[in-house]
């Protein structure tokens, strides 16, 4: 009776994300207690879960009547604001908790601090799981996709009620073990760069389409609709589709025209680009992205720039083009163009995932991120099913670029991808992660760089040596005095 009584897992953190998932647990069919200092959000996700079909939920008070309210094994997840909350929370639920009890952190957080963690854990005898949730609130409520990382048994434990919980595609329910340690939060995190990259992309399309094509928010609405039938296909897409299509409320014309342009961020971007220069992985688009952040924030800075460059004699030659210009074919450019940059985007963060496995021994299973990936979260796609394909069929793929099937459709692809790069580097609107994209194409596919003359000159100032192409060994020249020797004899 009292086991009856209990509920089969528990969530504390009853922001918005916290209070969806919980219902969205105890929609499909699993009771669940749940938790928050802040009292009056108890109260308020016990009134969702009336209103919204008296679903089981128990709303607790305090963290000892929290964990005593759980079945055991015990299963608590947290999501409360990454860093020190995350620490303080777990010290507070810990003990009340037994051996065997599990804790899975929901948050974005950065992997080392769940490695950490579980390390802490398991001197109490304590599971530990750091999960990446992509979808955002609607995505809680309705089917995220869901990372868990960490221990195996834990996931085990609560394997039937993510299965039910995350977004279901034709495949399967978009969640799978990750790995050992914090391969959930360093797998989040890398989604999470793609998506600056996948949104920075489509946002150079709107702005190539807009100020070069002269395109109206009526016509852009009308394209990306078009393009979401297609090979873009995408959640992004889908909603650029229906900004363009919101009015103001508080004037004529469309809101996002009125809106500021100054991007915000939360981190997992920037981790993302530092863990790719920690391993040495080339993430160009994903770079330009944050840069294009960055630059973002620096509004008075840009305003004054351009005021003083237009003094200086700047002129902006976008009106003499876009008079010319054959807008269906710039329409369908632009197209092929954010389709094969958002290849490289995408082979960029896998190549950063692979690496990080290789490190870590985390065996991650590239045809299977991909597929979780496929529904619920934001850089769902239907592309993503062509990645999976691509891993099932080489497991081993170097990269996205060199799949047979990826690599004819850029081949096919990178004349327009070139054409437009080109007429925005000719008007001035700046596309780095289009450029980025190109440029990391570019160089990948050249079986020769100029690398050789860098070396040269690294030998030349630091005696750092170098390899021949003709024969094995390192070697170092004299280089300077070899030059003024060959000068003297001319």
């Amino acid at each position: 009776m009292e086991s009856a009584a209990l509920s089969r897992i528990g969530l504390a953190g009853l922001a918005v994300m916290g209070q969806n998932l919980a219902l969205n647990i105890a929609d499909k069919g699993f009771p669940i207690s749940v938790y928050n200092r802040t009292t009056s959000k108890v109260d308020e996700t016990l009134d969702r879960a009336n209103d919204e079909g008296k679903l089981p939920v128990s709303g607790q008070y305090s963290p000892r009547d929290f964990i005593l309210s759980i079945q055991r094994p015990r299963s608590v997840i947290i999501l409360v604001k990454a860093g020190a909350p995350v620490d303080h929370t777990i010290d507070a639920f810990s003990e009340y908790m037994e051996p065997g009890d599990c804790i899975i952190d929901g948050g974005n957080e950065w992997y080392q601090n769940t490695e950490r963690r579980i390390s802490e854990a398991e001197k109490k005898g304590l599971l530990y799981l750091g999960m990446g949730v992509s979808g955002g609130e609607e995505g809680a409520r309705n089917g995220p996709s869901l990372m868990p990382g960490g221990s195996f048994q834990a996931y085990e434990n609560i394997k039937d009620i993510l299965g039910k919980v995350a977004a279901q595609v034709e495949d399967g329910p978009c969640v799978t073990y990750i790995g050992e340690g914090g391969s959930g939060n360093f797998v989040k995190m890398v989604h999470n760069g793609i998506e600056y990259g996948d949104m920075q992309l489509i946002s150079e399309a709107y702005d190539v389409l807009k100020n070069v094509g002269g395109l109206s928010n009526e016509e852009l609405a009308e394209i990306f609709t078009e393009w979401n039938k297609g090979e873009l296909e995408s959640f992004l897409v889908e909603i650029t589709s229906d900004i363009f299509r919101v009015k103001d409320e508080f004037g004529d014309g469309e809101l996002v025209d009125k809106i500021l342009d100054k991007t915000g961020m939360k981190g997992t971007g920037k981790w993302t680009v530092q863990q790719a220069a920690e391993l040495s992985v080339a993430a160009p688009t994903i770079a330009a992205s944050l840069d294009c952040r960055y630059l973002s924030g620096l509004k008075d800075e840009r305003e004054n720039a351009s005021k003083v460059l237009k003094e200086a004699g700047l002129k902006e030659d976008i009106g003499s083009v876009s008079s010319g210009i054959d807008k269906k074919r710039l329409v369908d450019d632009v197209r092929q163009a954010l389709y094969a940059s958002k290849i490289c985007s995408y082979a960029q963060g896998m190549n950063l995932l692979r690496a990080k496995s290789v490190e870590k021994n985390w065996n991650l299973n590239f045809g299977e991120l991909a597929r979780i990936w496929k529904g619920g979260c934001i850089i769902r796609a239907v592309f993503l099913d062509r990645i999976k394909k691509a891993y099932q069929r080489n497991p081993d793929l170097a990269s996205l670029v060199v799949d047979p099937e990826f690599a004819k459709e850029m081949v096919q692809r990178q004349a327009a991808w070139r054409r437009v790069v080109g007429l925005a580097v000719a008007t001035g609107i700046s596309t780095p992660g289009m450029c980025a994209s190109l440029a990391y194409f570019d160089t990948y596919r050249r079986s020769r760089l100029p690398a050789n003359l860098v070396q040269a000159q690294r030998d030349l100032f630091g005696a750092h040596t170098y390899e021949r192409t003709d024969r094995p060994g390192a070697y170092h020249t004299e280089w300077t005095k070899l030059a003024r020797k060959n000068n003297l004899k001319q």
